[in-house]
């Protein structure tokens, strides 16, 4: 199968560019925003297991 080359203006050079950075910087932010996500879910996690161990020790739990 032979290929054509096809030369490539300056514009359609800097409009390619300019669509690579935007779905790199895309990923970079979907990533971000996971990684935020799941350290806030961890944090919320431990400080509900900490306050459960507080009333616990404090015998604020209601007794089942």
């Amino acid at each position: 199968m032979s290929q054509k080359e096809l030369p490539l203006t300056d514009e359609q050079i800097e409009a390619i560019a300019e669509r690579a950075a935007e779905v790199a910087l895309n990923k970079v932010y979907a990533d971000v925003g996971k990684s935020v996500l799941k350290k806030l879910a961890w944090f919320a996690g431990a400080a509900v297991i900490g306050l459960c161990l507080w009333l616990a020790g404090h015998n604020a739990l209601p007794k089942a």
